[in-house]
């Protein structure tokens, strides 16, 4: 069983603590992959990837608690720009120059924006169940329509967090077990709202994350992307055939505007690594090794 290396840490540009967690490959090609977790989420949420991939051998594999969540807490910056920049210093901190971006629902999001400011920094993309602004549905259509509402909540809270009204100590759930636990719980549901009811329940949320950041991420996730037409980097979009988070005809278009891309349809509802993980990391290895085939090295395009 593969392990991830103990708790590293690094300080980002604008000196926020930034925990990471590293696979180093055992015959190295000079690959890095970079794993970015969802909003309200932490680095656990890609343990089972990280032990059963097949990439093992030759990539190593990057986890981060991205900033604002679990052991990367904080309360200041936390916005696309900031996340971006952080990929930046985490890629610096392992002496890499690039990496292939994964990146699931806002984790998706950040990697787009990072591939469209840092091109030469990204070898290729994967993308599980990116939100685009046409395909909004439910509780993201509602943050979008009411940003400006959301934006004076976060104000507020953080007015009284300056004034040190706050919490100052949060947990970091293991969800790898929660995804164990859920699955056991949801086999044979009869819907895909099932899931959705778990994971987008505020409360267990908010215990482990202030509320301005759950906001601030919100916000995030329905901030508009760049344009895909100048990113001729790989990219493979994993889609939940089943979401009900965006409309799934309306994110295939959205997908067809990177110039060299593939789509995989998923069983699942916007959480595919808790639902179909075996499926998420077949498409995952399949389409990596066959876009850098073995031995090739850092040197393949």
């Amino acid at each position: 069983m593969t392990q991830l290396t103990a708790r590293r840490v690094t300080a980002s540009t604008d000196h926020v603590e930034l925990a990471y967690w590293v696979h180093y490959a055992s015959r190295s090609n000079g690959r890095f992959l970079l794993l970015i977790h969802g909003g309200a989420s932490n680095h656990t949420r890609w343990s089972e990837f990280v032990e059963t991939t097949a990439l093992n051998p030759e990539w190593n594999i990057i986890v981060p608690d991205m900033r604002g969540n679990a052991e990367s807490m904080t309360r200041k910056h936390i916005n696309l720009s900031a996340w971006t920049t952080d990929l930046t210093d985490l890629l610096a901190a392992e002496n890499t120059e690039d990496a292939v971006i994964l990146g699931h629902s806002l984790g998706a999001q950040i990697a787009i924006h990072f591939a469209d400011r840092y091109k030469s920094k990204t070898r290729g993309l994967i993308l599980i169940d990116p939100i685009f602004q046409s395909s909004l549905q439910g509780k993201s259509l509602w943050v979008r329509r009411c940003r400006w509402l959301v934006h004076l909540m976060v104000a507020v809270i953080l007015l009284f967090n300056s004034l040190g009204l706050r919490r100052r100590n949060f947990g970091t759930p293991d969800l790898r077990e929660l995804d164990r636990q859920t699955r056991e719980e949801i086999r044979g549901a009869s819907s895909f709202e099932e899931i959705e009811k778990r994971y987008t329940a505020l409360g267990p949320i908010l215990r482990n994350m202030p509320i301005a950041n759950y906001l601030r991420q919100a916000l995030a996730t329905v901030t508009p992307l760049p344009p895909f037409g100048g990113l001729d980097m790989p990219v493979l979009a994993l889609l939940s055939g089943g979401t009900t988070v965006g409309d799934i005809d309306l994110n295939r278009r959205q997908i067809d505007g990177f110039l060299n891309h593939e789509i995989v349809i998923l069983d699942a509802n916007h959480w595919p690594l808790t639902e179909s993980p075996d499926a998420v990391r077949q498409a995952i290895d399949e389409w990596a090794m066959r876009t850098w085939p073995s031995g090739n090295g850092a040197q393949c395009e």
